[in-house]
């Protein structure tokens, strides 16, 4: 996230909060209370929002870095090991017999 939309983030967050509190104190009554509860909760939810969408792209940044580490640590695994890598096939699985439809043995 750039400088310039986290601070229209923040900025967006910290006017509705504002102008709940304004539009409470300007306008009297129960619409008055029905707008600040509006706008002041939707700022606040809008500024969490951003939070964790900050959260989570730091994780992402992180991830991304410690995977490229780990690609570059291979290839040059890889390159001091050179190309006489043998590989050997995998065992496979044991396949076990269909039970669909008889009934279980207790041997």
């Amino acid at each position: 996230m750039t400088r310039r939309a986290r601070i229209r983030g923040y900025g967006s967050a910290a006017l509705l909060v504002l102008a709940g509190a304004v539009g409470a104190a300007v306008i009297g009554g129960g619409l008055g209370q029905i707008l600040a509860l509006a706008l002041i909760g939707l700022g606040f939810v809008t500024a969490t929002s951003l939070i964790f969408l900050e959260v989570g792209l730091s994780e992402d940044r992180d991830r991304a870095r410690e995977e490229a580490a780990a690609r570059a640590r291979a290839g040059r695994e890889g390159a001091a090991r050179g190309a006489a890598r043998v590989t050997r096939p995998r065992p496979g699985r044991p396949r076990l017999d269909r039970s669909r439809g008889r009934r279980r043995r207790l041997d």
